[in-house]
């Protein structure tokens, strides 16, 4: 199964798909992340559901996350999404960033998605990720804005968006199923001008 994963996501990520943040490192998701990925999305099921779509039965089994990786791989391919696992420096995974519903021609943008494990929340690591990835979206990827949205309860997830410099634009009435109701949202845009001083280009 190792080397049927493999196979999937071909040579190594192009170093465009690298990005660093202080005392962090986002790559591509690979087949050997498995493991910790699985066992990380476990010890944080209470705190992350009530955040995120319903999880199916097998979420977290190694057959979900390779089908997971085929459709990040063909979604890449295919320029509609790029997902990245977020790393301390010692390699220890810490969570994920995606963007995804990616729009060319007159758009040039993205749709900015996120979440952490529960032990990891609270210590500043997506307010770190966050602002250098969308900073080497426009640098890299040739987005020109980043969309995201998120629960009006949601304060921590409001607190990393506007200390990334994203504003806020709007009221979206039942945007997206959450937990299995269709939720309200916050709708926030970064340009590239609104980028934190510390993180503009």
């Amino acid at each position: 199964m190792q080397e049927f994963l493999s196979r999937i996501l071909g040579a190594s990520p192009s170093p465009n798909l690298i990005c660093h943040a202080p005392g962090l490192l986002l790559r591509p998701p690979e087949a050997h992340d498995y493991r910790a990925w699985a066992d990380l999305r476990e010890r944080s099921r209470g705190f992350l559901q009530p955040w995120e779509p319903v999880w199916p039965e097998n979420d977290l089994s190694l057959t979900a996350f390779s089908q997971r990786l085929r459709r990040i791989e063909r979604e890449r391919r295919a320029d509609q999404t790029l997902a990245f696992h977020i790393f301390d420096g010692g390699k220890t995974l810490l969570g994920g960033i995606t963007f995804s519903n990616i729009r060319r021609r007159a758009a040039m943008s993205a749709t900015l998605g996120y979440w952490m494990g529960a032990q990891y929340a609270g210590k500043g690591v997506m307010s770190r990720a966050v602002p250098a990835l969308c900073r080497h979206a426009f640098l890299h990827f040739g987005f020109e804005r980043i969309e995201a949205a998120c629960l009006p309860e949601n304060a921590a997830s409001i607190r990393v968006l506007e200390k990334a410099g994203f504003v806020r634009e709007g009221y979206a009435r039942r945007y997206l199923s959450i937990a299995g109701q269709r939720r309200d949202h916050l709708l926030f845009a970064l340009l590239p001008e609104d980028l934190s001083p510390s993180n503009a280009l």
